[in-house]
Formats: structure tokens, sequence, C-alpha cells
């Protein structure tokens, strides 16, 4: 499945980012010349988590995995291009999965675990999903038998696949059929979720090359051929997908696998695998640097990290750098494509890499990274007109080899999603600053990122007013030390009767709403201020909740 355009196609393969190798070839040249090295560790709790033990792959152990996996899944009808959602926690299996489909011909589509019924519902009848691969129970929570559901109302969904079938499928037959299947660098390798303004999720369809293009600005991070990388989020999205098993995929390192986030058995696994590189959001930063064993922590092999979804505190960058002598460098990107790397070699003073951003693709500035020359950025007013003097403060607009070409099957998001001449409108608005840099100062879009999840205010508004008790809603963030934002839920009631934070939570459950969701706290108003238009007027609302939480 090729969506990109020729006019792309030309443009990036002329400038040297889009080539005729795809990410399955170049993961078996990895085979080829390192077949007998640990490639990927699954997380020390697996068994808890999954039922099996955890696991340790060489690149041949994993190849031959993939294969037969592979094979396993045209035996069952998959086809070219056919779509296949999965949603695992994170371990091997999972990361052996986005290379199995591509083998196959076919496009992965994962998603969180925490997502239910009402998200997967759509997603299916988006995709046309034909197969969908989950854990029989996970949580307590059945997936399987979501799945089963979910055939119920998609005709096109012909597989509901366990995991534990997986494994087994991993070490069937390997006859290679495989090598006639055409895998084209611009056919679609990912189609990933992000969720912002829309009241439904975004699909958003990124090809190998696509991917490609992505990793020129992961460069910029630090990490080198042959590091071991540990990821710690959910390997369903950008944050982890494209800062973490693109460059090990590319760059023939070694995946350790971490989830869900327990700092004692992350150190552990940072130190006894010796790892080199890592994503961590700020939550994460604080809570190893104010470990109560800090002063024997042995962080000698990592020799960079990288942080996004907040900005972190200056305090955190230094006590990294006096205790390990680590770098931390400061990450924005997007699902769609979108990047920008502050990292050490761009920005070296610390003080200002904390919430500066250099400009990339700003014309006729260079930067020491690679990747900030494929990019073409604008900073841009409600309007459209550009905006270019310190302190101006607008909309990023985006271009380059990583940016998915459209939103999958949706015409009119993507239409508003790309300016006129093909920018991608990120919804976030930044400050531009002296010296060529860019300051983060607000999001556009009205979402709420709890622990790196993108929660759209309005879907949560929508089933809100379906309760029979509430006459007129609104949702924010509000801050908290871990998660980064919580939901909390502003709702004005029929004749002021409350409604309680139980009972919005039963209704979400009834529709299928995945838990993250959830409103953690639900505040009673008289009326949700509004503009002379009706717009809600959010920003009262969010110092309403400041100032009672403090």
């Amino acid at each position: 499945m090729i969506l990109a355009s020729k006019k792309d196609m030309n443009k990036y393969e002329k400038m040297g980012i889009w080539g005729k190798k795809n990410l399955i070839n170049i993961f078996k040249e990895h085979v080829n010349t390192k077949p007998d090295q640990i490639c990927i560790i699954d997380p020390l709790n697996k068994q808890e988590l999954t039922g099996f033990a955890p696991e340790r792959l060489t690149y041949k152990e994993l190849d031959r995995s993939v294969d037969a996996l592979a094979e396993g899944l045209l035996k069952k009808g998959i086809k070219k291009d056919d779509i296949i959602m999965v949603q695992l926690p994170n371990c091997w299996e999972l990361g052996m999965l986005y290379l199995a489909i591509s083998r196959a011909g076919a496009i992965i589509s994962p998603v969180p675990v925490l997502l239910r019924e009402a998200e997967l519902s759509y997603i299916a009848e988006i995709t046309k999903a034909k197969a969908f691969i989950t854990v029989e129970e996970f949580n307590r929570f059945k997936h399987r038998e979501m799945g089963e559901n979910l055939q119920l109302a998609s005709p096109d969904l012909k597989h509901v696949i366990t995991h534990e079938e997986i494994r087994k499928m991993s070490k069937g037959d390997v006859t290679g059929i495989l090598d006639d299947i055409d895998i084209n660098p611009n056919d679609i390798f990912t189609i990933c979720w992000t969720s912002g303004t829309e009241a439904r999720p975004k699909g958003c369809p990124l090809s190998h090359n696509n991917w490609m293009g992505i990793s020129t600005l992961q460069e910029a991070t630090g990490v080198t051929p042959g590091d071991r990388l540990i990821v710690t989020g959910p390997l369903v999205n950008m944050a982890s997908v494209g800062t973490i098993f693109l460059p090990w995929l590319l760059l023939g390192g070694c995946l350790v696998i971490h989830h869900p986030f327990n700092p004692e058995l992350f150190i552990q696994q940072v130190i006894e695998e010796k790892v080199n590189y890592m994503l961590l959001v700020p939550a994460i930063l604080n809570i190893i640097a104010k470990h109560p064993l800090v002063d024997s922590l042995d962080l000698s092999s990592v020799r960079s990290i990288s942080t996004g979804s907040a900005p972190p505190s200056l305090w955190v960058l230094k006590e990294f750098k006096r205790r390990w002598n680590i770098e931390i460098g400061n990450v924005w990107g997007q699902n769609e494509g979108a990047g920008i790397v502050s990292g050490i070699k761009d920005i070296p003073d610390i003080n200002l890499r904390v919430d500066h951003f250099p400009h990339f693709g700003k014309e006729g500035v260079k930067w020491k990274s690679r990747g900030a020359g494929f990019v073409e950025t604008k900073i841009i007013d409600e309007a459209g007109n550009s905006l270019t003097n310190t302190g101006d403060v607008g909309e990023l607009v985006y271009k380059g080899p990583g940016v998915i070409p459209s939103y999958f099957r949706n015409h009119e998001i993507t239409n508003r999603g790309f300016t006129k001449d093909g920018f991608l409108k990120t919804g976030d608005q930044f400050e531009i600053k002296k010296n060529n840099l860019l300051s983060f100062f607000e999001r556009s879009k009205d979402i709420i990122i709890r622990g790196g999840y993108n929660i759209s205010s309005q879907e949560i508004e929508n089933y809100l007013l379906e309760h029979p008790g509430i006459l007129d809603a609104a949702v924010t963030g509000m801050p908290d030390d871990l998660l980064g934002e919580k939901v909390c839920a502003w709702i004005v009631t029929k004749n002021g009767k409350p409604v309680s934070l139980p009972e919005i939570a039963t209704l979400l459950f009834e529709k299928g709403v995945a838990r993250y969701k959830h409103p953690e706290r639900v505040e009673q108003l008289d009326a949700i201020p509004r503009n002379s238009v009706g717009k809600i007027i959010k920003t009262i609302l969010r110092k309403k909740i400041l100032e009672q939480l403090h």
C-alpha cells in the first residue's frame, strides 16, 4: 500500500533519504553479520504479566521466528496490504510482530493494551482489519473475549489470534515462500493512532521510507550502532517506536524491554544489561534522581538519555550530569512523523536545552544534526501568515521525509490537518526565541497527556453528555507529579443533583472506554464558562483546578 505522492518520492529520493531498501532488508543484514548476538531481551516480570517466562533471543533466533510467523499468517489467508491490529504488552513477541507482519506483506496497526471496545471497534471499522492479535487476558481484563465481540460487529475481522497462538506459529516451518513477496520501501509499515481535538483516534500511516526519514532526526539523540537500548513506554507509538525500536532496528543493537514501569526492575535492567540509551519522561527522571539508593546506582553504561512529553526540570538535567555525567536531550515529536531534537551538539548549554529547541528547517540556518537539513518548518498565525520576530507565538507547521502523507482513510481530517502548501499543522504553539531557537508555548489541540497517552477532551465530554443527569460538561487536565496530567470532569447537572465519580466511571465502562481516559476528579458547576460564540473557556477551569490543588 503506497500512499506517498510521486512528488515526495522523487524529492526525498534525490535527497538521498528515501532509498531502495525496506526495514526488513536492513534487519536481514544484521542477521547475516551478527547472527549469534543477543538482539532482544524480555521484561524481567514477563511471567507475571503474560504467563510466559522471559527470554533472550539472538538475531538468528529472532529471524527464524519472524519468518515462521509470517508464513503462518499467510496460511491463515493474510495477503499483501491486509491490516492486522495488534494489542500486546511489551515483550519480544510484539517486536517480532512488527517484522513478521511486514515480512508477510501486511501492515501492523499497534494499539495500547489499555484500549477497549469503544476505540477498537472504530479502528477495526476504519482499517477493515483482517486479524486482531492480542493476549488471552491481561491485568484481569479478558482481551480475547473482547476481540470476539469485535468480530461480531466487524465483518472484515476474520481472525482473533492469541499471544499463545503467535508463539506456536513462530516455531513453525520456514519454506522460503516469503521471498516472493515484494515489499516496496514506500509501502506502509505501520498505522499508529493518535488523539487530539477529534473525538475519534486518527490513523497515522508511515512507510518504511517515512521511518528512514524519522531516523535522520534520531541521530541527534546520540544513539550509535550496536547500542543497547531500553524501552519503557508502550511499544505502539512514536515515543517508543520512533526513539527506541527504530534505532535498534536500523543500527543493529540490543533491545531491552520493560513493562509496565517499575522503578526497581527498571534500574536492575539498566545496570545488568549495561544499557547505553533510553527515552524517559520527566517524572521517571525525577524518580531515579530522588531514589533512596541514588548514591549507589551504577549508571556508568548510560551514555545519553532523551526526555519528552513535558518540559523536564533544570535540576534533574544538572543532577544526571553531576552524578553520572549523563547528558539529557529534549525531544518534541508527534505520531504524524514530525520531530525536533534538542541535543547536546545543537544546544550544548544545559540551561537552554531544558526548554529550547533548535529551529529545525528554518530557511538559511544550518545545524550540526543531519536530519535538520531535510525538514521545513514555519511558525504561523491563525490566518496562516508566517511569523519571524523574536517573541512571536504561533503554530508550528512542519514538512519532512518522516511526515505521514495523510490521515488514514479520513479526507476531512487530512484537509483540516495540512496547510494548502502541504505543511502538517502540528497544533502546537511555539515561541520564537533569539539565536534561531524555539520554545514550546502551549498545545492548541485540546488534549490531555496522561502518562504519555493523549486523551481527547472532546471524546470524554461527548460521553459525559450521554449521562441523563448531566446537562453540560467540560474536561481538562489537572497536574500530577507522576503522570504529568490526570483527567478532571466539570459538570452541570439537572436541578443541581450531584453525579458522582463512580457513576461517571460506570457510564464509561459501559461504553467500553479505556480506563486511562476516565476522569479522576469531578467538579460540579452552576454553568460551564463559555465565550460569546459558545466555546468553553478552559483557561478559567485550568486556573480553578490549580487553585484547588494548591
